[in-house]
Order: structure tokens, then C-alpha cells, then sequence
């Protein structure tokens, strides 16, 4: 007993201090590299060196890297445990590709344009994109398989993908803009575009936390669900509204960011279990650090350019689903 709760005790210290070791190296690392006297003039408004103009760039960039990818990372655990399914993954799903779809065609078709008609443009789209992919991998005898929704997601994502660069070709006056954004990252983040996404995030996260329950209980059999008392549909609709706001706002922001959603919560799985009321904030604060983490990296191996943070998700997550499909076999969780 006392080592059960030890355990999360230390898992928790230890995440914290990651979390926190990611925010500094964010922060303090970059094409210049910065101390701790040039973090404190920069925090106390000063502007007025490169030292501290390098870190109020920095530190919108590293809020957007810590919220996109604790979004992420935690609409892929609520969309694993939604479908029982070992790879869902906003981006393997399609579901960040369709809000990436939306955004781009408002931009090129509708001439829209400010951060909060962005966010609810990215909601919207993830929004049809999940409920699109869930109805064709529900087609058949066998209902929403893993391996049915993982194939209509890919060939989602794959469609989307091919419609927004002929939605951008023509358009050479957003195409580089667009394309920049479309590969995924967390450069010229600002605080007054950030501010907005704060409640869709906190939306998002809320309803993702009070699902928990219903999801514990699914992964023991929608049978067994219902006959502990839950309510699966309303679970399961509020889960699904929870982590469409998260995939929806990352992506409007960020633009598309893959893996983070599919690496995140098997870690947090191995490393503390399946209980989603564990999981859940275990996977947002993972998410958060990996993709911090991501964005360092992008900027170390390419000075004195930059990689951007989907780049090197990308790299780093293609090797884990690989292996996670050999490893599961594409079964249910």
C-alpha cells in the first residue's frame, strides 16, 4: 500500500522537474544562447539588448509549445481510450488534418483572417474530420475495428492533405505562409494570440478530465460500462468534445503536429498505469514536455537555422509507431 503511493508521489516530483528543466533550456536556449541576468531583465519588461529581446520571443513560443502539446498529448489518450483503439492519434486519425483543412480553405476561399476565427475554424474542422473518420471505420460487420478507423483516418488525413496544396497552388499570395504553417510549429508565437486559445484549451481540458471515469469503464467492455452505471454515450460524447477542442485549437495555432498524441500516453501508460484519472494529467504534462523538448532540439541540429517542432515529431514518432504497430498488433486496448 505504501509503495502504491509512493510511487505516483515520485512520478509526479519527476515529471514536474522535466516539465520545468524543458521550460528553461526553451527559454535559454536558441541561434543565441542567454543567462539567468538577461531572463531577469527580460521578465522585468527590459527589451532593450539582444539577450532579452531573444527571450521575450522566447517565451510566448515556449506557452504555445507547453499548451499545444499538453493539448495533444491528452486528445490522444481521451481518443485511444475512446475507441479502444492502441493507435489513435489526432494526427493518424485525420483529425488534424481536417482542421488544418478548414483553416486553410477560410484563409484562401473566404479571405478570413484573426486568431479566434482560426481557432473555431480548427474546432470545426476536427470536428468533421472525427466524426467523418469514425462513421467509415463503423461501416461493415465488425463496427469501428482499430484497424478500419486507423486506414479511413490515414486516407482522411492523406485526402485533406492533397485538397490543401490544390486549395494553396494557386494562390501564390498565402502559399508560402500557408506552407510554413502547415508543416507544424510554435515560431512567432505571440501572447495576444495566445490569450484567446486559453478558453478552449481550459474547455477542452475540463471536459476531458470529467470523462475519465466513463473511459475506465469502457476499457473493460461497453457491456461491463453499462452495467457499472455509466452512461457511455454522454461519456463518450463529452471525451469526443474534449479532445476535438484540444486537436482543433493546437492545430489552429500550431498548424499540424503529428505523433505527440500517439508517443505520449503508451509512455504514461507504462510508466503509470491505465487508469485515466492518472492519465489524463500525465499525458497533458507529457505532451508538454515532449514537444518543448521537440522545438530545443529543432533549434540545436540546424544552427544557425531551425528545424521546425512537427519536423522533428515526425522523426522522432515514426520510429514509435512502427514499433508500437509491431508490438500491439493492432489490437484494442
Amino acid at each position: 500500500m505504501q509503495a502504491e503511493l509512493i510511487r505516483p508521489s515520485i512520478g509526479t516530483v519527476a515529471a514536474l522537474l522535466l516539465l520545468l528543466a524543458a521550460v528553461v533550456l526553451s527559454v535559454t536556449i536558441g541561434t543565441r544562447s542567454v543567462g539567468w541576468s538577461e531572463i531577469r531583465a527580460a521578465l522585468g519588461g527590459q527589451a532593450d539588448t539582444i539577450g532579452t529581446a531573444a527571450v521575450a520571443v522566447r517565451l510566448p513560443r515556449t506557452a504555445l509549445a507547453l499548451l499545444a502539446g499538453g493539448a495533444l498529448g491528452l486528445a490522444g489518450a481521451i481518443m485511444q481510450g475512446i475507441t479502444r483503439n492502441p493507435l489513435a492519434d489526432p494526427g493518424i486519425l485525420g483529425v488534424n488534418a481536417g482542421a488544418a483543412l478548414f483553416v486553410v480553405v477560410g484563409i484562401a476561399w473566404f479571405g478570413i483572417s484573426g486568431a479566434v476565427t482560426y481557432l473555431w475554424l480548427g474546432v470545426a474542422g476536427a470536428g468533421c474530420a472525427a466524426v467523418f473518420v469514425y462513421v467509415i471505420g463503423s461501416l461493415g460487420r465488425d463496427g469501428a475495428t482499430p484497424l478500419k478507423l486507423t486506414l479511413a483516418g490515414t486516407a482522411t488525413s492523406i485526402a485533406a492533405s492533397a485538397f490543401i496544396v490544390a486549395v494553396v497552388l494557386p494562390r501564390n499570395d498565402i502559399a508560402g505562409n500557408v506552407q510554413a504553417w502547415s508543416v507544424g510549429g510554435v515560431g512567432g508565437a505571440r501572447f495576444d494570440t495566445l490569450v484567446p486559445a486559453l478558453p478552449f484549451f481550459a474547455v477542452g481540458l475540463v471536459l476531458s478530465a470529467l470523462s475519465a471515469r466513463v473511459l475506465n469503464a469502457l476499457a473493460l467492455g461497453e457491456e461491463m460500462a453499462v452495467g457499472l452505471g455509466q452512461n457511455v454515450a454522454l461519456g463518450r460524447a463529452m471525451a469526443a468534445a474534449g479532445a476535438i477542442l484540444l486537436c482543433g485549437t493546437a492545430t489552429a495555432l500550431c498548424g499540424p503536429i503529428g505523433f505527440v498524441g500517439l508517443i505520449v500516453p503508451h509512455l504514461c501508460r507504462m510508466l503509470g498505469g491505465i487508469d485515466h484519472r492518472v492519465l489524463i494529467p500525465a499525458s497533458a504534462v507529457g505532451g508538454a514536455i515532449l514537444l518543448t523538448l521537440s522545438d530545443v532540439l529543432g533549434r540545436i541540429v540546424a544552427r544557425p537555422n531551425e528545424l521546425d517542432v512537427g519536423v522533428v515529431t515526425a522523426f522522432v514518432g515514426a520510429p514509435f509507431f512502427i514499433w508500437t504497430v509491431r508490438r500491439q498488433r493492432i489490437r484494442g486496448l
